[in-house]
């Protein structure tokens, strides 16, 4: 059932953008998704140090 309310979520925030025209958000949107991924994979790996020192 959480995998529909997510799908209902982007479908929903798609269609914000379509009609605000707010396009410069989904850029945005993506990089801080990318960070989020790039985080949680970095936690128990041994790339942790050298990620950190980023932030």
């Amino acid at each position: 059932m959480e995998e529909f309310e997510n799908k209902a979520f982007i479908v929903e925030f798609w269609e914000f953008l379509k009609v605000r025209k707010r396009y410069w958000l989904l850029p945005i949107v993506i990089v801080l998704a990318l960070l989020g991924v790039l985080i949680f994979f970095a936690e128990s790996s041994s790339v942790a140090p050298f990620i950190y020192p980023m932030f």
